[in-house]
């Protein structure tokens, strides 16, 4: 008798856990709704609109820049980009196509961001933000109704070019002309996102800047040597990083209907490129790129004419080039944004954004952060969602 029970316990157990993980899959399979996927901004979010623009054949559309899918289609990457593996875990069924190319399939979104984009001046064969915009409106009346613009989630990464320019061109700038240009950029910003909203669009997910100072481009330029960023750029991106989060609870209590969550780029670069953190996430190489040539391996990816030196395994690089990332990385970013914790993404992530009722307030704010974030990641908050590092 006793067997016969152990039995029958045994099988009661098994059919009670294959229903809870059934009705989890149809529960979530069902739920997500269908919706797009707009990306604006620069080459980090760039599908291949920069090689429609230009009129030379530009390095990211060709070898070694897609040699993990043996597909160089004009992303800065060895690969697919963020906005690539989100749009899978969105359930979008096709690749987010490079809006500037015709006849592209855009009916789930597009990407309208441009490598060399800048929020201010009138930077060469690229667009600003508002100038992407502009695209964009003038493809909505063809392509997307208003009601399905609401529900669909537009992401924002623009600003390094700015940061970049002005460094380069204004080397002795004081604390002054810094705070000046940092709130022009800035500015510049919340109009554009209110060029979106007047469009139509509602849920918003900006990205901080990376530490600017410690890509590896900015390392070889300003030879900080191996172990040190250049910090008059950190700094501005600081500046501009801590502006973003009031700015958006401003307009979410002033505009009705406004979504929005930041996605904090800033302290995800930082925590991978701190040497005693770095080898929890996999990547040995921190502070180089796997493509290009000069003391940071960060000049020059794919250029004719130039002997760029190729690692020989990228999964093991934080940076593909100079600038960017791995598709490793890459696709970490992507699992981040949908479903990371506010130690990440605040007030809340892509996937609960995505699902927020249309219209509604949001009942949450972003709060400020402080840098001890960086050590404390791995809190047992974390552990919540699945995620042991961030």
């Amino acid at each position: 008798m006793e067997g016969k029970c152990s039995t029958l316990a045994s099988v009661l157990g098994l059919f009670l856990v294959f229903t809870l993980f059934k009705n989890t899959l149809t529960v979530c399979g069902q739920s997500f709704p269908a919706v797009a996927l707009f990306t604006f901004g620069d080459s980090n979010f760039d599908a291949g609109n920069k090689q429609t623009l230009t009129q030379t054949n530009v390095a990211q559309g060709f070898w070694p820049y897609g040699k993990s899918r043996d597909d160089p289609n004009g992303k800065f990457s060895d690969g697919y980009i963020a906005p690539d593996f989100l749009a899978t875990f969105m359930d979008i069924p096709i690749p987010i196509p490079a809006a500037l190319v015709p006849g592209v399939n855009v009916s789930r979104g597009a990407s309208f961001a441009v490598a060399d984009a800048t929020l201010l001046g009138a930077p060469v064969e690229s667009l600003t933000l508002n100038q992407q915009i502009t695209k964009f409106n003038e493809m909505k009346a063809a392509n997307w109704n208003d009601d399905f613009i609401n529900q669909s989630l537009f992401m924002i990464y623009i600003g390094a070019n700015d940061y970049l320019n002005f460094t380069k061109n204004n080397p002795n700038a004081d604390a002054s002309a810094q705070q000046a240009f940092v709130t022009s950029v800035t500015n510049q910003l919340k109009n554009d996102i209110s060029f979106l909203y007047a469009l139509g669009a509602r849920k918003f997910m900006i990205q901080t800047l990376a530490p600017l100072g410690c890509l590896p481009i900015v390392r070889q330029d300003y030879r900080t040597g191996m172990e040190q960023c250049y910090v008059p750029l950190n700094n501005l991106a600081i500046q501009h990083n801590e502006k973003i989060g009031p700015m958006l609870n401003e307009m979410a209590l002033n505009s009705p209907g406004f979504q929005f969550t930041v996605f904090d780029f800033y302290n995800v670069i930082l925590r991978r490129i701190t040497p005693q953190r770095s080898l929890g996430y996999r990547f040995f190489v921190t502070n180089s790129s796997c493509c290009g040539i000069g003391t940071h391996t960060a000049y020059g990816c794919g250029l004719p004419n130039v002997h760029s030196k190729l690692c020989s395994y990228q999964r093991s690089y934080l940076f593909f080039d100079g600038r960017h990332n791995t598709e490793k990385a890459q696709e970490s970013f992507g699992h981040l944004l949908f479903g990371a914790d506010p130690n990440v993404i605040q007030p809340m992530n892509v996937r609960e954004l995505v699902m927020y009722p249309v219209g509604e307030p949001m009942r949450e704010v972003w709060l400020p952060t402080t840098s001890a974030t960086v050590q404390a990641s791995d809190s047992s908050s974390s552990a919540s969602r699945g995620y042991e590092f961030y």
